[in-house]
């Protein structure tokens, strides 16, 4: 009767240890991907948003030229 019941202890105290350790192996993977992450160097701008700044530039220099009064 007790060889059963501390059978069953050791097993239910196994799964949980697996079940710790798993959640263990977790965060530790999801901290050094944050790590990893958070030393890369940040994006740099798609060839759509130079574009798109460059088309921005133009306008302003269209419209300083106009409040200037200069005829293009």
């Amino acid at each position: 009767m007790y060889i059963t019941i501390a059978i069953a202890t050791l097993a239910g105290l196994a799964m949980l240890v697996h079940a710790a350790l798993n959640g263990w192996r977790g965060w530790l993977q999801l901290k050094s991907q944050e790590l990893r992450l958070a030393n890369e160097p940040p994006a740099t701008p798609g060839a759509g948003a130079r574009i798109e700044i460059a088309d921005l530039k133009e306008r302003i220099r269209k419209l300083e030229a106009i409040a200037a009064g200069v005829d293009l």
